[in-house]
């Protein structure tokens, strides 16, 4: 990576909001990059394209033996992982990755002075509500739900920063804040 840039995690259990957030983030400044991630699951109904960069188990395989990813990891039968950014593509920007735990915990153990945002959904049922609205069928929605009760308070005990999002528009502007804060130090 890019030693001047930033480099931006954020993380947090499935249905906080993580992809809004990142989007609008990087529509908001132009001085961040977001790496898509690499995934095997099947697009969603209603899902943006370029949501992720949707693979085959034996490409994504393949490029886990030629050392392609920065981090990686299997949930849910699926794998999801950050493509090894080309440092060209970052260019002076500040790096930005959405993505779940595992992967933001490889994250600051290779990378320790990377900014982990670690964002929480305002209840269960809210949290639920929102993965249910995406489209998630049930198995799913419990998996992950399961796995949030699981992850929050690890996410909570590594992350540098912990956010509700509870309202879009102001968990954005905390966020923006969150990386003007760390850019001046």
């Amino acid at each position: 990576m890019v030693p001047e840039s930033l480099v931006i995690v954020v993380s947090g259990p499935g249905g906080v909001g993580k992809g809004t957030i990142v989007d609008l983030l990087v529509e908001r400044d132009p001085r961040l990059w977001l790496s898509r991630s690499w995934t095997t699951r099947e697009r969603r109904d209603g899902e943006a394209a370029d949501a992720y960069i949707f693979t085959d188990g034996p490409s994504f395989e393949s490029r886990i033996s030629d050392g392609g990813f920065l981090e990686w990891t299997e949930f849910l039968g699926n794998y999801y992982g950050t493509p090894t950014p080309d440092t060209s593509s970052l260019s002076g920007r500040d790096l930005v990755l959405e993505i779940e735990l595992d992967g933001a915990r490889q994250v600051k153990e290779q990378h320790p002075d990377a900014v982990l945002i670690f964002v929480l959904p305002p209840s269960r049922e809210e949290q639920e509500r929102r993965l249910r609205g995406r489209g998630d069928p049930n198995d799913k929605v419990f998996a992950r739900l399961r796995k949030a009760e699981m992850e929050e308070p690890v996410g909570m005990s590594i992350a540098d920063h912990v956010v509700v999002n509870d309202d879009l528009s102001s968990t954005v502007d905390q966020m923006m804040a969150i990386i003007e804060s760390e850019r001046s130090r």
